[in-house]
Protein backbone atom coordinates (compact mmCIF):
# COMPACT_ATOMS: atom_id res chain seq x y z
CA UNK A 1 0.00 0.00 0.00
CA UNK A 2 2.61 2.32 -1.39
CA UNK A 3 1.60 6.38 -1.38
CA UNK A 4 -1.56 7.86 0.29
CA UNK A 5 -3.76 5.30 1.78
CA UNK A 6 -7.26 6.09 0.41
CA UNK A 7 -9.67 5.33 3.57
CA UNK A 8 -13.82 5.43 3.45
CA UNK A 9 -15.12 6.63 6.64
CA UNK A 10 -18.77 5.92 6.80
CA UNK A 11 -21.17 7.18 9.20
CA UNK A 12 -24.71 8.00 9.53
CA UNK A 13 -26.75 4.92 9.16
CA UNK A 14 -29.77 3.73 10.22
CA UNK A 15 -29.80 3.97 13.87
CA UNK A 16 -31.11 6.09 16.77
CA UNK A 17 -27.42 6.92 17.38
CA UNK A 18 -27.56 8.50 13.66
CA UNK A 19 -26.79 11.85 15.02
CA UNK A 20 -23.94 10.87 17.61
CA UNK A 21 -22.44 9.60 14.46
CA UNK A 22 -22.18 12.43 12.63
CA UNK A 23 -20.36 14.38 15.02
CA UNK A 24 -17.89 11.24 15.84
CA UNK A 25 -17.30 11.48 11.96
CA UNK A 26 -16.66 15.31 11.59
CA UNK A 27 -13.86 14.83 14.95
CA UNK A 28 -12.60 10.89 12.86
CA UNK A 29 -12.30 13.23 9.49
CA UNK A 30 -10.44 16.39 10.55
CA UNK A 31 -7.61 14.33 12.59
CA UNK A 32 -6.54 12.22 9.92
CA UNK A 33 -3.23 13.13 8.80
CA UNK A 34 -3.98 14.31 5.05
CA UNK A 35 -0.26 13.69 4.62
CA UNK A 36 -0.79 9.83 5.31
CA UNK A 37 -4.75 9.78 3.86
CA UNK A 38 -6.62 10.96 1.28
CA UNK A 39 -10.13 10.29 3.50
CA UNK A 40 -13.49 9.25 0.73
CA UNK A 41 -16.54 10.31 3.10
CA UNK A 42 -18.95 7.61 3.27
CA UNK A 43 -22.72 8.82 4.54
CA UNK A 44 -25.48 6.70 4.64
CA UNK A 45 -28.67 8.74 5.42
CA UNK A 46 -31.41 7.54 8.44
CA UNK A 47 -33.37 5.94 5.58
CA UNK A 48 -30.28 4.03 3.94
CA UNK A 49 -28.94 5.84 1.13
CA UNK A 50 -25.43 5.57 0.68
CA UNK A 51 -23.97 9.25 -0.20
CA UNK A 52 -20.27 9.91 -1.24
CA UNK A 53 -19.04 13.70 -1.81
CA UNK A 54 -16.81 15.79 -0.56
CA UNK A 55 -19.90 17.41 1.40
CA UNK A 56 -21.62 14.71 2.30
CA UNK A 57 -21.10 15.06 6.33
CA UNK A 58 -22.39 18.41 5.72
CA UNK A 59 -25.77 16.96 3.67
CA UNK A 60 -26.14 14.40 6.14
CA UNK A 61 -26.66 17.10 8.88
CA UNK A 62 -28.04 20.03 7.09
CA UNK A 63 -30.81 16.81 5.91
CA UNK A 64 -31.67 18.26 2.24
CA UNK A 65 -31.00 17.80 -0.80
CA UNK A 66 -30.00 14.36 -0.37
CA UNK A 67 -32.44 12.44 -3.57
CA UNK A 68 -30.49 14.61 -5.70
CA UNK A 69 -26.86 13.22 -4.68
CA UNK A 70 -25.71 10.08 -7.16
CA UNK A 71 -25.92 7.09 -5.02
CA UNK A 72 -22.69 5.41 -4.18
CA UNK A 73 -22.64 1.74 -2.59
CA UNK A 74 -19.73 -0.89 -1.83
CA UNK A 75 -20.81 -4.35 -3.28
CA UNK A 76 -20.16 -7.69 -1.73
CA UNK A 77 -17.50 -8.05 -4.95
CA UNK A 78 -13.85 -8.50 -3.73
CA UNK A 79 -13.07 -7.67 -7.24
CA UNK A 80 -14.42 -4.01 -7.06
CA UNK A 81 -12.84 -2.96 -3.73
CA UNK A 82 -14.34 0.06 -3.67
CA UNK A 83 -17.21 2.19 -4.31
CA UNK A 84 -19.65 2.09 -7.07
CA UNK A 85 -22.02 4.57 -8.43
CA UNK A 86 -25.48 3.25 -8.94
CA UNK A 87 -26.72 5.28 -12.14
CA UNK A 88 -23.04 4.10 -13.84
CA UNK A 89 -21.95 1.06 -12.43
CA UNK A 90 -18.77 1.21 -13.51
CA UNK A 91 -15.57 0.93 -11.57
CA UNK A 92 -12.26 3.10 -11.88
CA UNK A 93 -9.80 1.21 -9.90
CA UNK A 94 -7.89 4.51 -8.79
CA UNK A 95 -10.82 6.48 -8.15
CA UNK A 96 -12.86 4.44 -6.48
CA UNK A 97 -10.83 2.08 -4.52
CA UNK A 98 -10.88 2.11 -1.12
CA UNK A 99 -7.85 0.71 0.67
CA UNK A 100 -9.06 0.47 4.37
CA UNK A 101 -12.54 1.40 5.71
CA UNK A 102 -13.35 3.55 9.28
CA UNK A 103 -16.64 2.62 9.86
CA UNK A 104 -17.66 5.45 12.46
CA UNK A 105 -21.24 4.04 12.66
CA UNK A 106 -22.98 3.79 16.38
CA UNK A 107 -25.37 1.37 17.30
CA UNK A 108 -28.13 -1.04 15.11
CA UNK A 109 -27.22 -1.73 11.54
CA UNK A 110 -23.42 -0.29 11.81
CA UNK A 111 -22.32 -1.13 15.12
CA UNK A 112 -24.00 -4.97 15.26
CA UNK A 113 -22.37 -7.05 12.46
CA UNK A 114 -24.50 -6.00 9.95
CA UNK A 115 -22.19 -3.75 7.71
CA UNK A 116 -19.04 -5.60 9.25
CA UNK A 117 -20.64 -8.50 7.01
CA UNK A 118 -20.43 -6.55 4.04
CA UNK A 119 -17.07 -5.34 4.35
CA UNK A 120 -16.25 -8.95 4.74
CA UNK A 121 -17.69 -10.09 1.79
CA UNK A 122 -16.54 -6.89 -0.22
CA UNK A 123 -12.75 -7.77 0.82
CA UNK A 124 -11.49 -4.77 2.39
CA UNK A 125 -9.96 -4.11 5.44
CA UNK A 126 -11.93 -2.12 8.02
CA UNK A 127 -11.15 -0.58 11.14
CA UNK A 128 -12.85 -1.85 14.52
CA UNK A 129 -14.44 -5.57 15.45
CA UNK A 130 -15.46 -8.37 13.11
CA UNK A 131 -19.14 -9.74 12.53
CA UNK A 132 -18.84 -11.81 15.61
CA UNK A 133 -17.57 -9.40 17.96
CA UNK A 134 -19.79 -6.70 16.84
CA UNK A 135 -22.23 -8.70 16.88
CA UNK A 136 -21.65 -10.17 20.62
CA UNK A 137 -21.10 -6.58 22.00
CA UNK A 138 -24.21 -5.25 20.56
CA UNK A 139 -26.51 -7.29 22.54
CA UNK A 140 -26.08 -6.55 26.11
CA UNK A 141 -27.54 -9.79 26.80
CA UNK A 142 -24.78 -12.04 25.40
CA UNK A 143 -22.18 -9.77 26.27
CA UNK A 144 -23.23 -9.80 29.86
CA UNK A 145 -23.44 -14.15 29.34
CA UNK A 146 -19.77 -14.47 27.42
CA UNK A 147 -18.19 -12.10 30.26
CA UNK A 148 -19.43 -13.90 33.08
CA UNK A 149 -18.47 -17.22 31.75
CA UNK A 150 -14.64 -15.49 31.75
CA UNK A 151 -15.29 -14.62 35.12
CA UNK A 152 -16.15 -11.14 34.62
CA UNK A 153 -18.60 -9.64 37.72
CA UNK A 154 -22.01 -8.38 36.52
CA UNK A 155 -24.87 -7.02 38.26
CA UNK A 156 -28.05 -9.38 38.40
CA UNK A 157 -30.11 -9.17 35.72
CA UNK A 158 -33.29 -10.03 33.78
CA UNK A 159 -34.04 -10.56 30.31
CA UNK A 160 -37.51 -11.35 27.84
CA UNK A 161 -38.81 -10.70 24.46
CA UNK A 162 -41.45 -7.64 24.48
CA UNK A 163 -43.75 -10.05 22.73
CA UNK A 164 -43.32 -12.18 25.69
CA UNK A 165 -44.33 -9.14 28.29
CA UNK A 166 -47.21 -8.47 25.90
CA UNK A 167 -48.67 -11.80 26.87
CA UNK A 168 -47.23 -12.47 30.40
CA UNK A 169 -46.49 -9.18 32.16
CA UNK A 170 -47.28 -10.22 35.32
CA UNK A 171 -45.04 -13.16 35.49
CA UNK A 172 -42.26 -11.14 34.47
CA UNK A 173 -42.55 -7.76 36.06
CA UNK A 174 -42.95 -10.57 39.34
CA UNK A 175 -40.01 -12.09 38.49
CA UNK A 176 -37.91 -8.61 38.08
CA UNK A 177 -39.60 -7.30 41.65
CA UNK A 178 -38.34 -10.91 43.07
CA UNK A 179 -34.40 -11.07 41.46
CA UNK A 180 -33.77 -7.38 41.03
CA UNK A 181 -36.46 -5.21 43.40
CA UNK A 182 -36.42 -1.63 42.55
CA UNK A 183 -34.36 0.78 41.42
CA UNK A 184 -33.59 -1.04 38.15
CA UNK A 185 -32.57 -0.27 34.76
CA UNK A 186 -34.52 -0.74 31.55
CA UNK A 187 -32.65 -1.06 28.35
CA UNK A 188 -33.17 -2.24 24.33
CA UNK A 189 -30.65 -4.85 24.23
CA UNK A 190 -29.35 -3.83 21.35
CA UNK A 191 -28.60 -0.23 21.31
CA UNK A 192 -25.84 2.55 22.54
CA UNK A 193 -26.04 6.04 23.45
CA UNK A 194 -28.22 5.65 26.64
CA UNK A 195 -31.19 5.32 23.74
CA UNK A 196 -34.31 3.96 25.48
CA UNK A 197 -33.40 3.30 28.89
CA UNK A 198 -34.92 4.60 31.87
CA UNK A 199 -34.90 3.85 35.83
CA UNK A 200 -37.61 2.53 37.16
CA UNK A 201 -37.82 3.81 40.79
CA UNK A 202 -41.43 1.79 41.47
CA UNK A 203 -43.76 -0.56 39.53
CA UNK A 204 -45.85 2.32 38.04
CA UNK A 205 -42.66 3.61 36.28
CA UNK A 206 -41.26 -0.07 35.45
CA UNK A 207 -44.06 -0.92 32.66
CA UNK A 208 -43.76 1.99 30.87
CA UNK A 209 -39.29 1.67 30.64
CA UNK A 210 -40.49 -1.48 29.47
CA UNK A 211 -42.81 -0.11 26.77
CA UNK A 212 -40.40 2.65 25.75
CA UNK A 213 -37.43 -0.14 25.51
CA UNK A 214 -39.68 -2.36 23.18
CA UNK A 215 -39.84 0.90 20.90
CA UNK A 216 -35.99 0.13 19.69
CA UNK A 217 -35.50 -3.38 20.54
CA UNK A 218 -38.15 -6.98 20.89
CA UNK A 219 -35.34 -7.89 23.21
CA UNK A 220 -35.56 -6.57 26.95
CA UNK A 221 -32.61 -6.16 29.23
CA UNK A 222 -33.78 -5.20 32.95
CA UNK A 223 -30.77 -4.63 35.60
CA UNK A 224 -30.34 -3.71 39.26
CA UNK A 225 -29.50 -1.02 39.94
CA UNK A 226 -25.85 -0.41 41.66
CA UNK A 227 -26.50 2.57 44.08
CA UNK A 228 -24.03 4.40 45.00
CA UNK A 229 -21.72 3.35 42.31
CA UNK A 230 -19.09 5.32 39.97
CA UNK A 231 -18.75 5.46 36.60
CA UNK A 232 -15.55 3.99 35.17
CA UNK A 233 -14.64 3.57 32.05
CA UNK A 234 -11.80 1.90 30.08
CA UNK A 235 -10.58 2.06 26.65
CA UNK A 236 -8.98 -1.28 24.37
CA UNK A 237 -6.62 -1.27 21.67
CA UNK A 238 -5.24 -3.96 19.77
CA UNK A 239 -5.99 -7.48 18.39
CA UNK A 240 -5.05 -10.88 19.97
CA UNK A 241 -2.83 -8.80 22.47
CA UNK A 242 -4.81 -6.36 23.09
CA UNK A 243 -3.70 -3.16 26.39
CA UNK A 244 -5.94 -1.15 28.47
CA UNK A 245 -5.94 2.44 28.99
CA UNK A 246 -5.86 4.36 32.44
CA UNK A 247 -9.13 4.03 33.34
CA UNK A 248 -11.33 7.24 33.46
CA UNK A 249 -14.61 8.08 35.43
CA UNK A 250 -17.78 10.07 34.07
CA UNK A 251 -19.08 12.47 36.65
CA UNK A 252 -22.78 12.61 35.16
CA UNK A 253 -25.10 15.49 35.12
CA UNK A 254 -27.95 13.69 35.55
CA UNK A 255 -29.13 10.95 37.77
CA UNK A 256 -27.43 8.27 35.25
CA UNK A 257 -25.24 9.21 32.29
CA UNK A 258 -28.39 9.31 29.90
CA UNK A 259 -28.37 10.90 26.33
CA UNK A 260 -28.64 14.15 27.49
CA UNK A 261 -26.22 14.14 29.93
CA UNK A 262 -23.71 12.72 26.96
CA UNK A 263 -24.46 14.86 24.42
CA UNK A 264 -26.87 17.47 24.73
CA UNK A 265 -26.54 19.70 28.11
CA UNK A 266 -22.36 19.99 28.26
CA UNK A 267 -22.43 19.32 32.19
CA UNK A 268 -21.28 16.38 32.51
CA UNK A 269 -17.38 15.58 33.06
CA UNK A 270 -14.43 13.42 33.45
CA UNK A 271 -12.28 12.27 35.63
CA UNK A 272 -8.92 10.84 33.94
CA UNK A 273 -7.07 9.10 35.55
CA UNK A 274 -9.78 8.21 37.79
CA UNK A 275 -8.88 8.37 41.38
CA UNK A 276 -8.73 4.81 42.59
CA UNK A 277 -6.65 2.90 44.72
CA UNK A 278 -4.33 1.09 42.00
CA UNK A 279 -5.45 -2.76 42.86
CA UNK A 280 -9.05 -1.58 41.81
CA UNK A 281 -7.32 0.53 38.58
CA UNK A 282 -5.17 -2.76 37.71
CA UNK A 283 -8.67 -5.20 38.19
CA UNK A 284 -10.59 -2.95 36.03
CA UNK A 285 -8.13 -2.87 33.23
CA UNK A 286 -7.67 -6.73 33.61
CA UNK A 287 -11.33 -7.21 33.17
CA UNK A 288 -11.48 -4.80 29.79
CA UNK A 289 -9.30 -6.63 28.21
CA UNK A 290 -11.04 -10.14 29.38
CA UNK A 291 -14.42 -8.70 28.44
CA UNK A 292 -12.68 -7.72 25.18
CA UNK A 293 -11.11 -11.05 24.61
CA UNK A 294 -14.50 -12.95 25.28
CA UNK A 295 -16.55 -11.29 22.57
CA UNK A 296 -14.03 -11.40 20.07
CA UNK A 297 -13.38 -8.10 20.23
CA UNK A 298 -10.53 -6.13 17.76
CA UNK A 299 -9.29 -2.88 16.99
CA UNK A 300 -10.68 -1.07 19.42
CA UNK A 301 -13.39 -0.99 21.90
CA UNK A 302 -14.60 0.98 25.40
CA UNK A 303 -15.41 -1.11 27.88
CA UNK A 304 -17.52 0.29 31.01
CA UNK A 305 -17.52 -0.34 34.62
CA UNK A 306 -19.93 0.60 38.09
CA UNK A 307 -17.43 0.69 41.10
CA UNK A 308 -19.66 0.81 44.32
CA UNK A 309 -18.11 3.57 46.70
CA UNK A 310 -17.19 2.45 50.10
CA UNK A 311 -15.66 -1.10 49.11
CA UNK A 312 -14.78 -0.68 45.41
CA UNK A 313 -16.58 -3.80 44.35
CA UNK A 314 -16.77 -3.99 40.24
CA UNK A 315 -19.25 -5.03 37.81
CA UNK A 316 -18.85 -4.71 34.14
CA UNK A 317 -21.83 -3.32 32.68
CA UNK A 318 -21.12 -2.90 28.75
CA UNK A 319 -18.80 -2.61 26.14
CA UNK A 320 -18.90 -0.23 23.32
CA UNK A 321 -17.02 -1.39 20.24
CA UNK A 322 -17.12 1.34 18.19
CA UNK A 323 -16.99 3.82 20.96
CA UNK A 324 -17.56 7.91 20.81
CA UNK A 325 -14.90 9.97 18.82
CA UNK A 326 -16.34 12.83 19.50
CA UNK A 327 -14.49 15.71 20.85
CA UNK A 328 -15.90 15.25 24.06
CA UNK A 329 -15.60 11.06 23.86
CA UNK A 330 -13.69 9.17 26.95
CA UNK A 331 -12.28 6.74 24.66
CA UNK A 332 -9.84 8.93 22.56
CA UNK A 333 -9.50 11.11 25.76
CA UNK A 334 -8.65 7.82 28.04
CA UNK A 335 -5.70 6.78 25.16
CA UNK A 336 -4.22 10.47 25.10
CA UNK A 337 -4.01 10.26 29.29
CA UNK A 338 -2.23 7.23 28.74
CA UNK A 339 0.36 8.20 26.32
CA UNK A 340 -1.56 7.81 22.29
CA UNK A 341 -2.73 11.52 21.26
CA UNK A 342 -6.01 11.60 18.93
CA UNK A 343 -4.43 11.65 15.60
CA UNK A 344 -1.83 8.77 16.41
CA UNK A 345 -4.46 6.59 17.83
CA UNK A 346 -6.25 6.82 14.44
CA UNK A 347 -3.07 5.53 13.11
CA UNK A 348 -2.60 2.71 15.04
CA UNK A 349 -6.41 1.81 14.36
CA UNK A 350 -5.75 1.95 10.48
CA UNK A 351 -2.25 -0.11 11.10
CA UNK A 352 -4.73 -3.21 13.49
CA UNK A 353 -7.04 -3.00 10.45
CA UNK A 354 -4.71 -3.74 7.82
CA UNK A 355 -2.85 -6.02 9.91
CA UNK A 356 -5.86 -7.90 10.86
CA UNK A 357 -6.27 -8.25 6.79
CA UNK A 358 -3.41 -9.88 6.28
CA UNK A 359 -3.04 -12.14 8.75
CA UNK A 360 -6.74 -13.80 7.42
CA UNK A 361 -5.22 -13.98 3.79
CA UNK A 362 -3.21 -17.44 3.48
CA UNK A 363 -6.92 -18.78 5.20
CA UNK A 364 -8.32 -21.09 2.64
CA UNK A 365 -11.89 -20.23 1.61
CA UNK A 366 -12.76 -23.25 -0.61
CA UNK A 367 -12.04 -27.15 -0.12
CA UNK A 368 -11.55 -29.46 -3.04
CA UNK A 369 -13.27 -33.00 -2.52
CA UNK A 370 -11.45 -35.78 -3.78
CA UNK A 371 -14.22 -36.39 -6.39
CA UNK A 372 -16.70 -33.94 -7.83
CA UNK A 373 -19.38 -36.00 -6.30
CA UNK A 374 -21.44 -32.71 -5.87
CA UNK A 375 -21.85 -32.70 -10.35
CA UNK A 376 -23.66 -36.24 -10.20
CA UNK A 377 -26.75 -34.33 -7.93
Amino acid sequence: MAGKLRVGVVFGGRSAEHEVSLVSAASVINALDKNKYEVVPIGITSGGRWLSSAGALKLLKDGRNLNNEPEKIILPDPGRKGLVELEAPTHSPDKDRLDVIFPVLHGSLGEDGTVQGLFELAGIPYVGAGVLGSAAGMDKVVTKQLCEHAGIPVAPYVWFFSEEFGSDSKRIVSTIERKLRYPCFVKPANLGSSVGISKAHRQEELRPAIQLAAEYDRKILVEKSIENAREIEVGVLGNENPIASVPGEVLSSNEFYDYDAKYVDGKSTSVIPARLPKPVAKKLMDFAVRGFKAIDCAGMARVDFLVRKGNNSVYFNEINTIPGFTSISMYPKLWEASGIPYSRLLDRLIQLAVERFRARQPLKTTFKPKADWYRRE
